[in-house]
C-alpha cells in the first residue's frame, strides 16, 4: 500500500482528529516503511483554552504520533474554534506553504460535512492549497471520518459521508487504539463516541462492508494516475 500512496500528509483541524480518522492507516504506512506526516492546524488559545490545556493535548499528540510512527508533526498554530473568524486567505496560505514544504503524494483531509466549522473550512482550504496548477501537487486526495463530527451532520441537508475507499487496518487497529488512549484529555468512556470501544466498533463495521476484519473508510476526492 505505501508505494501506491507515496508520502502522505494528514491534515488534522485539532489534535486527535488524525488518530480518530486515520490512525490505523498512518500506522500501517509507517510499518511498511512509508512516510507519514501530520499537520495540526489549530492551537487552543485563551480564554477558551488555558495554556496548560493546550500544552497537555500537544504532549498527548506527540506521544500518540510517536506510537503510530509519524515521520514529522507540523504545528500551524491557527486559533482553534476560530477558523471562521480567520481570513480564508490566511488559512489557504498556511496550508499551501505546508504542502510546498512536505510535497505529499497523498493528502488526507477532514470531511466537508463535519459538524465542526473548523473542519469544514479546513477542508476547503486544503483543496485550495492542493490545486493541480502547481509544479508539485497531491495526486490523491481523500477525506476521512471523525467520530462525533462526521456522524452528527444533518441527513439530506448537509453532505453525507459515503465512503468509496477502504484501507485494511487489521494489523494496526490495536496500535491505533493505543495511540487514541494516549489522548487522556479527549477520550471518553463508552458509550460516548470518542471512546476506544466506539473506534473498534467503527473499524469492524467499515471492515465488514468490504469483507475485512477492520478498516478505515475514506471518500476519494481526486486520483491522478
Amino acid at each position: 500500500m505505501s508505494p501506491a500512496l507515496g508520502r502522505i500528509l494528514v491534515i488534522a483541524p485539532h489534535p486527535d482528529d488524525e488518530v480518530l480518522g486515520c490512525g490505523g492507516t498512518i500506522a500501517r504506512i509507517a510499518a511498511e516503511g512509508g512516510e507519514a506526516h501530520v499537520a495540526v492546524v489549530t492551537r487552543g488559545c485563551p480564554p477558551a483554552f488555558t495554556e496548560e490545556m493546550t500544552q497537555r493535548v500537544r504532549c498527548e499528540a506527540k506521544t500518540a504520533h510517536a506510537c503510530l510512527g509519524v515521520r514529522q508533526t507540523h504545528w500551524l498554530d491557527l486559533p482553534a474554534a476560530q477558523i471562521a473568524q480567520t481570513p480564508h486567505s490566511t488559512v489557504n496560505a498556511a496550508l499551501q506553504a505546508l504542502l510546498q514544504e512536505v510535497k505529499p503524494d497523498t493528502l488526507l483531509i477532514p470531511f466537508v460535512g463535519d459538524v465542526h466549522m473548523d473542519h469544514q473550512l479546513i477542508f476547503l482550504s486544503s483543496l485550495v492549497a492542493a490545486r493541480p496548477t502547481q509544479a508539485h501537487y497531491p495526486r490523491t486526495i481523500m477525506a476521512y471520518e471523525t467520530v462525533s463530527e462526521t456522524n452528527w451532520n444533518a441527513p439530506y441537508v448537509t453532505p453525507t459521508f459515503v465512503p468509496n475507499v477502504f484501507i485494511d487496518i487489521e494489523s494496526t487497529l490495536d496500535r491505533k487504539l493505543e495511540a487514541a488512549s494516549m489522548f487522556g484529555s479527549q477520550m471518553k468512556n463508552f458509550p460516548h463516541e470518542r471512546s476506544i470501544e466506539t473506534l473498534r466498533a467503527l473499524a469492524i463495521v467499515r471492515g465488514t462492508a468490504v469483507h475485512l476484519r477492520a478498516a478505515e473508510a475514506f471518500v476519494l476526492l481526486r486520483n491522478v494516475m
